[in-house]
Formats: structure tokens, C-alpha cells, sequence
């Protein structure tokens, strides 16, 4: 089916359900964009411990066709992580919480911030060391550490993490057992606003999909553009609209929009 009206939700979601998401019909001038872990693949205890669908990349760039290139992902990850997890998919892309930005068929990537403070990257590496059973991911415009198997240390990271960013004027995000660290500018949201003003975007209706709370800043950009996002898991408070159950859930319904 078409999207004929959003839905207007109250701000705070955290016990109102959500009702599954629409269907991408043809010609109903939707543009889709992907998270990456939690979304189309099971987070894993180390980020290098993915497992990818090995139908994935080639059932993303199909529907890529089907939608006029109107597909992206955008993920924290690196781009040249994901280039290497989904086969070079021919996809636009948006790494790094938008750091880096690169539209379907572009062979150079456009930054959308600055890099990370090299003593910052060292900083947070150095605590990682120090503490033991954290993992460290430099990235080309943050860096994080992951907490996953040292879950009691993660108040102390954070309110090191805060001091770090209140002491450099950077940006922190708080995810799914990781702290993260990037300079301004370089979050989903911007990312989804770079791809609305470009082709084959521009003038549609975006719908985002994600899981974390790094993609709250991408539900509330599609808002502007007449779309709306789609959360995956379980319910909380957020800016989504639908919501999807897990990732299992989001594979379903992307072979529905094949």
C-alpha cells in the first residue's frame, strides 16, 4: 500500500505501541534508509563478530533497483567496514554517524565532519587498556568503546566519556553497551538531510529504520521530510512511528517489499 497520511503521535512513545510499518508500493515515492547493527544484522559481543546474511548484499542492492536508487545505509560503522561486510553492495551509503557520506555511484567520499582530536582517540584507547574487557574502535571521524563484557565499568566510562566531550566541544552518544565520541555535525540525522537534498532522493518520503538511541536524531529528520521511522525491538520512548520486532522481523519485511 501507499502512504497516504502519517500518523501525528504524541512525542513520548515509551508504553503507546506501534503499529507495524507500510510497504514500500510502487510509485508511492518513499526513500529507505538502513541502519546497520541491530537492524539488518544481530549486534554481536565484539563489532568485528558480525555475521551477515550471505543474501544480504545482493537482496539490498535489489531493492535499491526497485526503489531508483532511493536506498541507504547509514550506520556507524566506518564505510570501509561496510564496504567489507556487505560485499561492496551497490548502495549509498553514510558511515560513521554521518561522518562520511557517499551516494550510489560515487567513487570519493564526502565528509560531513571533522575528524576526531587525535589525543581524544588516545585518550579513550587508553582507558580501554587500563580497565580491561573494553574494546576500543577508532573510526575515521570518532571513536568508541564498547562495554558488552564490562557492563559494572560503564557508568565510570561514560562520565569519563562526558568530561572528554564537555573538554573538546565534541558530541557523545550513548548506544546498546558503547560510548561514542564524534565531532559536531557527525550524526544520522545530518546524514539523512545530505541525502534528501541530492537525487534521487530529493522530494520524496523518507522512512528510516533503526534500533538505537543513535538513531533517534535520523526519526526526527525523516519527521521533517513527511516520513517516519521505524524502530526496531523492543518499545521505548522515541521519535518512530512503526516498529518492527527484531532484526529476523526486518529481513521479513524487507523480502516482502522484493
Amino acid at each position: 500500500m501507499t502512504i497516504a497520511i502519517f500518523p501525528e503521535l504524541p512525542a513520548s512513545r515509551e508504553h503507546a505501541p506501534l503499529p507495524a510499518p507500510p510497504q514500500l508500493g510502487a510509485g508511492a515515492g518513499l526513500a529507505l534508509f538502513l541502519d546497520f547493527d541491530g537492524t539488518l544484522v544481530e549486534i554481536a559481543d565484539h563489532p568485528q563478530g558480525v555475521v551477515v546474511a550471505p543474501e544480504l548484499p545482493e537482496a539490498l542492492a535489489a531493492l535499491s533497483q526497485r526503489l531508483e536508487g532511493r536506498l541507504a545505509i547509514v550506520s556507524g560503522r566506518a564505510l570501509a567496514t561496510l564496504d567489507r561486510l556487505l560485499d561492496h553492495a551497490p548502495v549509498a551509503m553514510a558511515g560513521s554517524h554521518g561522518g562520511e557520506f557517499r551516494p550510489v555511484g560515487a567513487s570519493q567520499v564526502e565528509p560531513l565532519a571533522d575528524p576526531l582530536p587525535k589525543p581524544v582517540c588516545q585518550a579513550l584507547d587508553t582507558f580501554a587498556q587500563e580497565n580491561g574487557g573494553l574494546v576500543f574502535e577508532a573510526k575515521p571521524f570518532s571513536a568508541a568503546v564498547h562495554y558488552r563484557d564490562r557492563p559494572e565499568i560503564g557508568e565510570a566510562l561514560h562520565d569519563f566519556a562526558a568530561a572528554l566531550a564537555a573538554d573538546n566541544g565534541l558530541k557523545i552518544k550513548h548506544g546498546k553497551m558503547v560510548v561514542e565520541l564524534s565531532m559536531p555535525g557527525s550524526d544520522k540525522g545530518n546524514a539523512v538531510n545530505r541525502f534528501m537534498e541530492l537525487p534521487p532522493f530529493a522530494g520524496t518520503r523518507p522512512l528510516f529504520v533503526g534500533d538505537d538511541v543513535t538513531d533517534e536524531d535520523a526519526f526526527g529528520a525523516v519527521r521533517r521530510f513527511d516520513g517516519g521511522g521505524i524502530l526496531v525491538g523492543p518499545m521505548r520512548q522515541t521519535a518512530a512511528l512503526w516498529r518492527l520486532d527484531n532484526v529476523a522481523a526486518v529481513h521479513r519485511w524487507l523480502e516482502e517489499q522484493a
